[in-house]
């Protein structure tokens, strides 16, 4: 049936032969080289040596190949006859394999089924012989169904890894001082097989006396290596070990199996023509269950192996073995992406070729980390990510170039003035459906921070300042800045610590008899004055020395004022209705006397049935110091944790698998409007029987008074300049920063900036609003940065488990926040009814939302998380990545220490200690610049300040 074809064989040339029997054998010489890469396909048409015509046919193609050297692509193919007996060759391209280890693969396959694996082997000598035995034969009474029974899927996955950054992240040198402490080297490794070379290396891990695991098992390692780890070995076929690629091919009448590496790196080159593979080295990764510690292992090969495609010359083995439970900057692929980073260097491994010991080999590798520091050192303002180690000087003159700053802000926004209306309602991208939730938001999130605060100034001010006066200065104010503003998507608000403010004015007044409009009005002007002098002379370039880290302790303890007045209006709640029965409050001798407690805030009584039940109880036990009202101190408590947790499981919808995307996407941008909702319907109608806090409302005569400023002596002018000035200083940050965390690299605004001009219209708008006697407004946080989140599309990545959201694009337009501060304009129709049934722990619930909502991607406040992490669970930000645990742990406390210190003045009971709040967060520029580098290292500093 078949033929035997003798073997030919010259040196340095190719010798092929096509026998009958399952042999095929070609002779290759040692240097760079040429070949053709032939794979066997099976025919449609039979089987191969089916007939004495297929050896017949198939013999004079190889023949004619035997004399003719293979520098190139071979331009001969097989007869046509071949492909009509069973099996055939099929010419598609060649490998190349320079001295360079570069191999370039081009092929191109056509047939059905790939029919059988390659074993292939190098052997070093005067000349290289290349072995390729296939086995062809197949049982004449095989059927279809027994060629597929040994069908199996074999998954296979390839992602690029970026080569590791020495200068940057620290976790490099620390893998190598690792390696190098206890090096693990075999130089001159004289095994051949993949398998053999790993069974060295694991025996010399079981060898080495500071390597020893006691509970590992180096052969269950060694099957976890290959994708056939715990696969029982099947059938009485033949077995064949093949090189491939660490390739085991079991063959039986109908079983097969293949033992792939499962987890390796290796060093690619992006070419015109394709992927360019450095064929010299393998990294082989493996994460063990019964490691206690990370190894690695590095063996030489005494001559090149081919291991299949892609490696071809393989000199270099390296094996990382890690546990799984490690940081995310010290898994296996981490520790095997430094050494991979080393050895992509073809020079470095030309250099470790040359090395005689282990003592020389290890000099080697620290050289070549000093030679990868180096190169990757960049002057610091050009790092990515980074600022510069310090802040770049500003020279005098561009503060004294007056109005510079505001005419570029206008000249860069002005020409798409027009695209802030049309985007996304005109065109193909429209996002009106966007456009709707996120006005809906917005005018939720401004008008009930105005009824908050309107009914805590009102409090303060004795019905000066009150909710429809905060209601009226929050919608003019926003609708021009709405309108003519550099950056619309910053939204405008009073906010605490302008309720500080005007709370510590009120009381000035009260201790000097002063009217209150008047000085009010004074100190506005003198804010609004310095305002226009810091856009003039372009102070807003200040801003550039606030770092990161200084931004989000001053966001932070905005987050945390938020906390502090919701808690400390439940508390208020608590004092009047759980506990005045022990305090001895007016409250109570009223309850007695009427014999019915006190559940109004205005002096309003109502008997409920509740009530009237303790009060029978009391009666009959005889008991007389039963606190009354109860019910309303706990029924505010669960309005408030209510109104929390419906709006953040609300917000946080969008990542679960419920619903459409769409629905969710809805659901989440309407979360805060849904749940204020529905917990004032709650609050107000379910639980109609027990009364709650409401805010006051006193109906104005007239909205728009001016103040008598005439009124007030030289004196108190110059006194209200001091406050002013200190106000301005407020507004100024605030403004300034709030509008940074806006334009934030991360949220991908593409119409650029406007902080001159837009400081200068926040003092236009506060200097009318000073003169009728309406709440200053400025930037307000968190809630500018939500309006981008809620304009934003974004995308999911998942990077070592850990889900990040990234902004793809941003909705700029002017119509979210018009339309907003127009509808809380309307809502003065809504005054007091229905408005005033939203209780005030609702309120208080909004204020827990929106600082729980604003800490979401706070560097700081992930730090600090980090203390109560288990390592394994660290992200692998590129902090993580950069800085040592230890510097990160310091610096995270700093910052801690001067939050704390920033909160003891802006939250001391003392007033005039609130006042000077502002200047302590001036203070922070040069605690960064000057005090932080000399317990921290820069580079370290500017890595954690870094924006990626």
């Amino acid at each position: 049936m078949s033929q035997q074809y003798p073997l030919k064989e010259v040196k340095g040339d190719a010798v092929c032969f096509v026998p009958g029997s399952p042999i095929f054998s070609v002779l290759m010489e040692p240097a760079s080289f040429c070949y053709p890469r032939l794979t066997f396909l099976r025919s449609p048409y039979g089987q191969f040596g089916a007939s004495a015509g297929s050896s017949q046919d198939l013999a004079p193609w190889p023949q004619r190949l035997v004399t003719q050297r293979w520098t190139g692509p071979v331009d001969e193919s097989p007869p046509a006859a071949m492909s009509r007996n069973g099996y055939f060759f099929e010419e598609s391209g060649y490998l190349k394999c320079d001295t360079d280890d570069g191999c370039e693969a081009k092929e191109e396959t056509a047939g059905e089924e790939l029919f059988d694996a390659v074993n292939s082997s190098i052997v070093s000598g005067d000349s290289i012989r290349f072995f390729v035995n296939v086995n062809l034969e197949v049982p004449p009474n095989a059927t279809a169904e027994n060629e597929s029974a040994g069908c199996v899927l074999l998954h296979t996955s390839r992602k690029y890894l970026k080569l590791k950054n020495f200068e940057e992240e620290v976790r490099a040198h620390r893998d190598l001082d690792g390696f190098l402490a206890r090096a693990s080297i075999i130089l001159d490794e004289t095994a051949t097989s993949l398998d053999d070379v790993l069974r060295e290396m694991l025996k010399h891990f079981a060898e080495d006396p500071e390597n020893m695991e006691p509970s590992c098992n180096f052969e269950k390692i060694m099957s976890t290596l290959f994708t056939d780890s715990g696969t029982p070995r099947e059938g009485n076929g033949t077995h064949d070990v093949s090189e491939s690629t660490g390739m085991n091919i079991q063959t039986c009448t109908s079983h097969l199996k293949f033992h792939l590496l499962s987890d390796t790196i290796q060093g690619v080159t992006a070419t015109v023509t394709g992927v360019q593979y450095q064929q010299s080295w393998l990294c082989i990764i493996c994460t063990i269950k019964s490691l206690q510690r990370r190894h690695v292992c590095i063996s030489r090969l005494e001559r090149p192996q081919n291991w299949g495609e892609n490696s071809c010359e393989v000199r270099f083995v390296i094996l990382v073995l890690a546990p799984p439970k490690m940081k995310s900057t010290k898994t296996a692929t981490e520790v095997g992406r430094t050494f991979a980073t080393m050895f992509s260097d073809i020079t470095f491994r030309q250099k470790l070729l040359e090395t005689k010991t282990e003592e020389e080999f290890k000099e080697a590798l620290v050289h070549q980390r000093h030679l990868l520091t180096v190169v990757n050192q960049r002057p610091s303002g050009m790092s990515d990510g980074h600022k510069a180690h310090g802040p770049k000087p500003l020279k005098l003159h561009e503060f004294l170039n007056v109005g510079k700053g505001i005419s570029d802000d206008i000249a860069r926004r002005f020409p798409v003035y027009a695209l802030d209306f049309t985007d996304g309602v005109i065109g193909n991208n429209k996002a009106i459906g966007k456009y709707i939730t996120t006005m809906i938001f917005l005018y939720f999130a401004c008008l009930l921070p105005s009824i908050a605060f309107g009914s805590l100034n009102d409090e303060n001010t004795g019905g000066v300042i009150d909710v429809q006066k905060t209601i009226v200065g929050q919608c003019i104010g926003g609708l021009l800045y709405a309108l003519f503003s550099g950056q619309p998507l910053v939204v405008l608000l009073t906010t605490a610590p302008l309720a500080l403010y005007i709370n510590v004015i009120r009381g000035i007044c009260d201790d000097y008899n002063l009217d209150f409009s008047a000085f009010y009005a004074w100190i506005g002007l003198w804010n609004s004055f310095f305002l226009v002098m810091y856009s003039l002379f372009n102070f807003s370039l200040l801003m550039k020395l606030f770092k990161r880290s200084t931004e989000e302790i001053i966001a932070l303890f905005i987050s945390i004022t938020f906390v502090l007045d919701a808690f400390k209006g439940i508390i208020k709640v608590f004092k009047k209705y759980y506990y005045h029965g022990r305090t001895g409050d007016s409250y109570l001798e009223k309850a007695r006397t009427d014999a019915i407690p006190s559940l109004g805030i205005n002096t309003t009584f109502l008997m409920n049935s509740s009530v009237s039940r303790s009060m029978s109880l009391e009666n009959q036990t005889g008991m007389h110091d039963v606190h009354y009202g109860r019910e309303t101190a706990v029924l505010s408590l669960m309005l408030m944790l209510g109104t929390l947790w419906l709006g953040h499981t609300l917000y946080q919808f969008k990542k679960s698998p419920y619903l459409h995307a769409r629905v969710r996407e809805i659901l989440s941008d309407c979360a805060l409007p849904i749940s204020v909702l529905t917990f004032s319907v709650v609050g107000s109608y379910i639980f109609k029987d027990i009364e709650m806090s409401t805010f006051n409302y006193n109906p104005s005569e007239s909205l728009f008074v001016l103040a008598p400023v005439q009124s007030l002596s030289i004196g108190s002018v110059m006194s209200a300049m001091g406050l002013g000035f200190l106000l301005s200083m407020l507004f100024f940050i605030e403004q300034n920063i709030v509008a940074s965390l806006t334009n934030a690299p991360e949220n991908r605004l593409v119409k650029g900036t406007a902080y001159h001009w837009d400081l200068l219209l926040v003092a236009l708008i506060n200097t009318g609003l000073s003169l009728f006697g309406l709440p200053w407004i400025h930037a307000a946080f968190p809630h500018s940065p939500m309006h981008v989140r809620a304009l934003a599309y974004v995308e999911e990545r998942v990077e070592n488990g850990h889900i990040y959201e990234t902004i793809v694009s941003v909705k700029e337009t002017r119509l979210t926040s018009l339309m907003a501060n127009f509808l809380v304009g309307l809502s003065l129709l809504l005054l007091p009814f229905p408005l005033q049934w939203i209780p005030k722990p609702v309120l208080y619930g909004l204020f827990l939302y929106i600082a729980l909502t604003s800490i979401d991607g706070n560097q700081l406040f992930e730090r600090v998380a980090l203390l109560l992490k288990e390592q394994t669970a660290y992200p692998p930000t590129h902090y993580i990545r950069r800085v040592p645990q230890r510097k990160i742990h310091y610096f995270t406390g700093l910052q801690v220490l001067q939050l704390l210190i920033l909160c003891g003045f802006g939250m001391s009971p003392l007033p005039y200690m609130k006042m000077i709040f502002p200047l302590i967060m001036i203070g922070m520029i040069p605690i960064r610049y000057n005090l932080l580098p000399r317990i921290i290292e820069a580079k370290y500093l500017d890595a954690m300040d870094a924006e990626h």
